[in-house]
């Protein structure tokens, strides 16, 4: 799998300003086909097997309901391998149905939205069919909590069976073009309390994407739509403005991409820390908000605020809030969510010249997609900009679709750069309008 390196930065530099490829040109396939699976309503969450848990109570969002915990089913001693002290937890579970992939997938990507009282915290596990017939064992995603006072959240150590392995926040097929796929799956959340508390954690959204990622150093290009024109009212954040600062937290700001992407849009949407939240934040220091998602967004085994269900995890802990990683298949998808309201936010890499006007080359950085030109190019709100004045960025529609949607970049001199494949985070309230919903709904998730 893609690893994503959250600084624009960090790169072995390439030959200067190597051309981006014209239209049609490389190796090129449909838009990436991805399924999303999503866990919400209490039907879903009573399709599951269930050891201690129970469904709650619904949330604003109409038919929307929660899994909590009812009674411990066992106890679990555990050493927090990060500084934080051996504790005892009791637990309960709950284990979703086999679920068919939608198509033969190649990858597999988790995220969830929980709330997590002091005291509390939840264990994300997946178990995938593969096209052989086997199981994979039961591979470990993350030891995850909204705050860092109880454990310190963490993805796993890397996990292999051979034909598959999990870094960091995918399971994926070690070797595609052997033919391995995934052709289904079981995710299993683990939900922990520290002996004697009464209330556990909340589940309130689990979801699932599964994708056959083509192999593609371009992808068909697309004409402007209903995204047109339309540009949403963020408030800029440079993740530069915090170089040095808490450095603990994967090097400080010039790697804080993704956070601070995730920040302007929960500022987009009206949420903010609760109160008291940033008082550990050095008062001379301006927009203290980014430096909250830092700290809580930061994968302690990945040593990095990038991980991407633990950047959507920190947005819907936000209260009202939303949040998926899934795949897009287009700008067309981006320009139907943008043209509803919803912000979306990619994760892209290039190298230096492939996107005018960014100036810098990135093995890997996120930013969010806030509008289009009337002619149909991007308005990026692009955290790499030195002030946040500097921001806002416009950038060619086909170069931006292309570094985007690829998977693969082969630079003139023979090395490779990987790419996503159309990877974005989806932000959104529990109120959000009936187009918002039909936009999301087209984007496939619910």
């Amino acid at each position: 799998p893609r690893r994503r390196i959250p600084s624009p930065d960090i790169v072995i530099p390439p030959p200067p300003h190597p051309a981006p490829p014209p239209p049609g040109a490389g190796q090129t396939s449909p838009a990436a086909p991805a399924a999303f699976r999503s866990w919400t309503t209490a039907a879903d969450w009573q399709d599951g097997t269930a050891a201690g848990t129970v469904v709650g109570t619904g949330t604003p969002a109409g038919d929307r309901a929660s899994l909590t915990m009812a009674a411990a089913v066992g106890e679990e001693r555990r050493e927090d391998p990060f500084g934080l002290l051996t504790r005892r937890w009791e637990y309960a579970r709950w284990t979703s149905a086999f679920q068919e992939a939608a198509e033969p997938a190649t990858e597999l990507v988790v995220s969830w939205n929980a709330d997590t009282p002091p005291g509390t915290w939840l264990r994300v596990e997946v178990r995938a069919r593969r096209s052989d017939g086997a199981d994979t064992p039961w591979y470990r995603l993350a030891d995850w909590a909204a705050d860092d006072r109880d454990i310190s959240p963490a993805s796993a150590a890397r996990q292999s069976d051979g034909p598959t392995a999990v870094a960091t926040d995918t399971l994926a097929v070690t070797e595609p073009a052997s033919g391995m796929r995934l052709t289904g799956y079981r995710l299993r959340l683990t939900l922990h309390r520290a002996p004697g508390h009464t209330t556990g954690p909340r589940v309130r959204r689990a979801g699932v994407m599964t994708s056959a990622v083509p192999v593609r150093t371009t992808a068909p290009p697309t004409e402007p739509g209903v995204g047109r024109g339309v540009e949403l009212g963020l408030t800029g954040l440079s993740q530069y403005t915090h170089t040095g600062r808490y450095p603990r937290y994967d090097g400080g700001g010039r790697a804080w991409c993704s956070p601070t992407s995730v920040r302007m849009v929960l500022a987009h949407w009206g949420r903010h820390p609760e109160p008291g939240a940033t008082d550990w934040v050095d008062r001379s220091y301006d927009d203290p908000d980014v430096c909250h998602a830092a700290r809580r967004t930061y994968d302690h085994r990945y040593a990095a605020c990038g991980n991407w269900p633990f950047n959507t995890a920190y947005a819907a802990s936000h209260p009202g809030m939303n949040a998926v990683v899934t795949r897009l298949g287009s700008l067309t998808d981006v320009e139907e969510l943008v043209a509803a309201g919803i912000p979306v936010i990619t994760s892209q890499s290039f190298a230096d010249g492939e996107l005018p006007g960014a100036g810098y080359q990135t093995a890997g950085h996120l930013m969010v997609v806030s509008g289009f030109t009337a002619d149909g190019d991007v308005v990026a709100h692009d955290p790499a900009g030195r002030t946040n004045a500097r921001v806002r960025r416009v950038y060619p529609r086909r170069a931006f679709e292309t570094v985007w949607l690829r998977t693969r970049a082969e630079l003139p001199d023979g090395r490779t750069l990987g790419g996503s494949g159309g990877v974005c985070y989806l932000l959104w309230p529990d109120d959000a309008d009936s187009r918002q919903r039909h936009a999301l709904a087209r984007a496939g998730v619910r």
